[in-house]
């Protein structure tokens, strides 16, 4: 027996249009849905009113309801004549309804009748499906019941639907929404009979990249049996941040103050600041002490380093331990004395949590007190020493947050200290990278072992662990011409110099170095446009060495005789360097900042928080993940803290970009950190998905908050590892200047009028990529070398299978009706159906009609009569081929 039912929720609305002649409106909502119709009570002079009513529909026919459509219309009650006056509808599509466990109340834009309508206002709505047998459907319909006016504003609310409320009221509160439309479900799926088990809204995406077009509609499918597409989807959501709650892009701030991280929901934390210690008595029958500092909540330690035999030690450190972690209510900082066996302890300073206070920026950093230490027997006298200590509560938004040892960063009852700097969030800045173009003009008077021999000459050229050489000529006069270019990338500031070298192959892989010539990046002219530039001879020293003291200016005695080199070299400033797709670049600035535009708006990325489906590691006994995001727009480079064994992180960290083209995509990627452990500096970071939104589709001003899907390509197929929270905003800062982008050329000037070749620019992206790579692994922590790969698409050039099989059908989807027409022309060429017909008229009652046969063409010639029965009486004639 179907029980599905279709639950509307009819909440209220606000910023109705006036009807009544007075500034008022007695409004009413009708709600339509598979020839059932409904309507809700009469709210007199109101123009914001509210029903809290709640109606049931059924679904006859399930399979139908992708295409059916939910119509809410609100209407003004003209008392004086008994007439309604349409202020406007909502049209809901089956597709967007989900179960009562994922809706939420939205509030629709009402639509307008014409393009002068003056309708304004939005109405908010409950949809939901359920499949509860013991509601039923509701027993007012609008054709049996008069109109009434209901003046109370405390409408007695639906018994079922209060008592779900109360069910799901210490649940999260989010609508899961999808982009685009979605393909139909199977329909020989079986559905799923437990209401809490509906299907989440899915939409497959190509990198999960948000497609240029209008806002999203919201749609879903609340059947289990498209469970599989559904699980590929990009869903919205109304999370409470810190500006208020999200609700269709506009944040609702209610009593909220405001907050500089509204786009994350505000976490509160217990700051302990661990300065320095002074007088410490000491503990070792030598006399001495190796101090290092306990901080305890709990089960939840941290510890500073130890000093080797200081009574007076310095740490300065942070720790932060987040307040929901709290499990007591006495902060303990202990100092102890590393041994090699077991620690004493030197002393013990303990707060009352509840005597801590709260620090709000832009409120100064809390100045730090000298507390006295006590032993075990309480003695606070001056032999025990102090500790130089400042406790406050604050939140991610304090400025000592990125730099503190967090308590989601530990386990209980585990200590992660040396290690514990990987794990903190960091701002990394990738370099600026230039084109080095060279030119390999001759050279003259080489200068060979064996004198008699021709040689075989060609140079070689290295920065840094690039190394490209020309062909190799030969050349009687030992002046061989090569003329030919070579391009490399290179970063700023520049510490590998262009090396120079001309060797003669001999053969049997053995080559003769003629000469070097050492020539640092530093010195080489820069170019931004066209310009010619002229070219220079270098002297060619016989080792290489020389030719290191000789850049350095340290050869003092010089020969008379060189061997020399013409090339041209100069830094091109007019391209832009691609260090990722081009097709998903965050950034089409060139390398020369003369050339650079100026900043039209500021990107907002909230990252609130992650769910994760499939573990990537096990940790006693358990699938676990030690999850961090980074984010990449431009040169800007953010990662967040890892949350250590945890498969639902929170991270609500909020980061900001300068934008300087609409036509960029921001990219993140969420990885599982595999150096936690102080044994695992040889692991790698194992990557769980990334996302991609292009700047171009968001409307400026507005919040997205949406969870979007990780998905990897694995061996077996496609795996959604998990689903990322995101919540971002772009604002521009002139309209003008945004629009006179889209009057300029996509990239640089100089990428037109001289263009690098495909292959080529390849090339020098994945140099370009290595570089960076290698820069951001040298900081600290370091951002791994495989985290930038994968957020940089290294292998996107690789040729792939499945990418293939793609191209192919996008091709034949294209050439689709060609393809048709060729494959008929084919079967009549090849006598695949024998037997033909052709009809001809030619406006007369006479018809010619001929016959395709594998030896002749036969010519049907039938008589003027109208009757078709002499057709079986005349002979036709056979026309040999």
């Amino acid at each position: 027996m179907n029980n599905l039912k279709l639950g509307a929720e009819v909440v209220g609305a606000h910023d109705l249009v006036p009807k009544d002649g007075q500034g008022l409106s007695s409004t009413f909502v009708e709600l339509h849905f598979d020839g059932q119709k409904f309507r809700t009570t009469t709210k007199e002079n109101d123009l914001s009113p509210v029903w809290n009513e709640s109606f049931y529909f059924n679904i006859t026919d399930p399979s139908k309801l992708p295409n059916l459509t939910l119509e809410a219309s609100i209407y003004h009650y003209d008392k004086s004549n008994g007439s309604k006056v349409l202020l406007g509808k909502v049209r809901l599509s089956g597709t967007s309804f989900v179960t009562y466990s994922d809706a939420v109340v939205l509030h629709y834009p009402l639509e307008k009748k014409g393009f002068f309508s003056h309708t304004k206002g939005e109405l908010g709505l409950k949809v939901f499906i359920t499949n509860d047998p013991s509601i039923r459907t509701s027993s007012d319909p609008i054709s049996s019941m008069e109109f009434s006016v209901n003046t109370d504003q405390n409408t007695t609310k639906d018994i079922f639907a209060s008592s779900i409320l109360n069910n799901v009221s210490g649940k999260r509160k989010e609508s899961r929404h999808t982009f685009h439309n979605l393909p139909e479900s199977n329909k020989g799926q079986q559905q799923n009979s437990s209401s809490e088990e509906a299907a989440n809204p899915t939409v497959p995406f190509g990198m999960n990249e948000i497609k240029p077009g209008k806002p999203p509609s919201k749609v879903a499918y609340p059947f289990a049996g498209s469970a599989s597409a559904m699980d590929y989807a990009v869903k919205e959501t109304s999370p409470f941040l810190g500006g208020g709650q999200v609700v269709g892009g506009r944040v609702i701030r209610g009593n909220r103050p405001t907050s500089t991280y509204d786009l994350v929901a505000p976490m509160q934390y217990l700051f302990v600041r661990v300065v320095k210690a002074r007088d410490l008595p000491r503990m070792d029958i030598t006399g001495s002490l190796d101090p290092y500092v306990e901080v305890k909540i709990g089960n939840f330690k941290g510890v500073t380093n130890h000093f080797d035999k200081n009574q007076n030690p310095e740490w300065n450190k942070v720790f932060a331990f987040a307040k929901d972690n709290e499990q007591a209510s006495i902060l303990e900082v202990v100092v102890k004395d590393k041994d090699m066996l077991v620690d004493d302890v030197v002393g013990t300073v303990k707060f009352d949590l509840h005597e801590v206070p709260n620090r709000v920026p832009p409120d100064s950093p809390l100045a730090p007190e000298w507390y006295r230490i006590e032993n075990r027997n309480r003695d606070r006298e001056n032999k025990n020493g102090e500790l130089m200590l400042a406790v406050w509560y604050g939140t991610q938004a304090d400025e000592a947050f990125p730099d503190a040892w967090h308590s989601d960063a530990m386990s209980p009852n585990v200590i992660f200290s040396s290690n514990n700097g990987l794990a903190r969030s960091k701002v990394y800045h990738s370099p600026r990278l230039w084109y080095v173009r060279l030119k390999v003009i001759e050279a003259q008077d080489l200068l060979l072992s064996e004198k008699s021999r021709v040689p075989d000459a060609y140079v070689k050229a290295q920065i840094g662990n690039q190394i490209l050489m020309t062909r190799p000529v030969q050349s009687r006069i030992m002046n061989p011409y090569w003329d030919q270019d070579l391009t490399f990338v290179a970063a700023e500031p520049f510490e590998e110099p262009l090396i120079l070298t001309v060797e003669d192959r001999i053969g049997n892989n053995k080559d003769e170095t003629i000469g070097s010539v050492v020539i640092p990046l530093s010195k080489v002219e820069r170019r931004a446009d066209d310009r010619p530039i002229h070219s220079s001879w270098y002297h060619l020293e016989k080792t290489m060495s020389s030719a290191i003291e000789e850049e350095q200016g340290k050869k003092k005695e010089k020969d008379k005789f060189f061997s020399r080199i013409h090339v041209k070299i100069f830094l091109d400033g007019g391209y832009h360097v691609f260090d990722e797709s081009t097709y998903y670049s965050s950034d089409l600035r060139p390398s020369s900042k003369q050339l650079w535009p100026k900043s039209i708006g500021v990107l907002e990325l909230g990252i609130l928080n992650a769910n994760i489906v499939l573990p990537t590691k096990t940790r006693e006994g358990r699938g676990t993940c030690d999850t961090y995001c980074v984010a990449k727009y431009g040169q800007k480079w953010v990662r967040t803290r890892t949350i250590i064994g945890n498969l639902n992180p929170k991270y609500n960290e909020q980061y900001t970009w300068e934008v300087h083209d609409p036509s960029t995509v921001l990219t993140l990627g969420v990885f599982d950190n595999g150096q936690v452990n102080d044994n695992s500096n040889g692991n790698k970071d194992s990557k769980i998905g990334k996302v991609r939104i292009r700047i171009s589709t968001l409307q400026t001003g507005r919040v997205y908050t949406h969870s979007y899907p990780l998905l990897m390509l694995q061996h077996s197929g496609v795996k959604k590892m998990g689903e990322v929270h995101l919540a971002i905003r772009f604002s521009y800062t002139s309209m003008v200047d945004m629009m006179q982008l889209y009057f300029k050329p996509h990239l640089p000037k100089m990428h037109y009028k001289k263009p690098l070749n495909i292959v080529e620019q390849e090339k020098l992206r994945y140099q370009a990529v290595n570089i960076v790579a290698a820069r951001l692994s040298r900081a600290e922590p370091p951002l791994r070398r495989e985290v930038v790969e994968y957020l940089s698409d290294t292998d996107s050039h690789l040729w792939s299978m499945r990418r293939s099989k793609a191209n192919i059908n996008r091709l034949k989807t294209v050439f689709s009706g060609l393809i048709s027409v060729g494959s008929w022309l084919g079967e009549v060429s090849t006598w695949k159906n024998p037997i033909t017909t052709g009809c001809g008229n030619r406006g007369s009652a006479r018809d010619t009609l001929f016959t395709w046969t594998p030896d002749s063409l036969v010519l049907i010639q039938p008589p003027q009569t109208n009757s078709m029965r002499s057709l079986t009486h005349f002979q036709p004639r056979r026309v040999l081929i």
